[in-house]
């Protein structure tokens, strides 16, 4: 199928396995062997910066969460509360983590989620816990991981490549996860394909970069 016909479908089918799943409140490249810092993508969301939306995760944000940081403009989020009764359950689980919060790229003109999981365990490190994550995908290949910061928090940061029946190659994602009271948090960033996640970058940096405890 080619990538216009994808880029058709995709919007339904996203809405449609999500949704179902859970009740809402409110040309692929191949990671790179470095560090995120100093790959070309990350240099570019750095250097660009998105326009600051809203914030998240406080007291009265559209997700409440055990973390904050800043949206892009025009990304919106919602509230993911997974149906454990639900036919679909499975996709507001990964591994151990279950999904939270959902930010929509398509308002600010791109195709995907940075989605946000709670994980299980205060003691669970960041690593340990991108590691689970990764290893809940099936599709997942080519993990690289690296230790990072948060905002000003110790955390971890993966970069892999997911296989889809729907496209011609493999796509990239990527994930950071931090430490908190009530077990991590996993904020991931995936895509249509590899360049919707690239375009996407300068978002999920932002929310890297600007994320606080608490």
């Amino acid at each position: 199928m080619k990538r216009r016909a994808i880029r058709a479908l995709i919007p339904a089918v996203l809405a449609t396995a999500v949704l179902a799943g859970c009740s809402s409140s409110g040309g692929g490249t191949a990671p790179d062997d470095g560090k995120n810092g100093d790959s070309a993508p990350a240099r570019a969301a750095e250097s660009t910066g998105p326009e600051k939306g809203t914030s998240l995760g406080g007291a009265g944000s559209a997700c409440e969460l055990p973390v904050t940081f800043d949206v892009a403009a025009d990304w919106k989020p919602a509230s993911v509360e997974v149906d454990p009764g639900s036919d679909l359950a499975a996709l507001g689980q990964q591994g151990s983590a279950t999904m939270v919060c959902e930010i929509d790229a398509k308002p600010a003109g791109n195709i995907g989620y940075i989605r946000v999981w709670q994980g299980k365990g205060a003691s669970t490190t960041p690593r340990a816990a991108l590691e689970d994550f990764v290893a809940g995908d099936p599709n997942a290949s080519k993990a690289a991981y690296e230790e990072t910061e948060a905002g000003s928090a110790p955390a971890a940061e993966v970069t892999y490549t997911v296989s889809n029946e729907l496209l011609d190659e493999p796509k990239t994602e990527r994930a950071f996860a931090v430490a908190t009271p009530r077990g991590p948090v996993v904020v991931h960033l995936g895509g249509l394909d590899s360049q919707e996640h690239e375009e996407m970058l300068p978002a999920y940096e932002l929310a890297r970069k600007t994320l606080k405890l608490g």
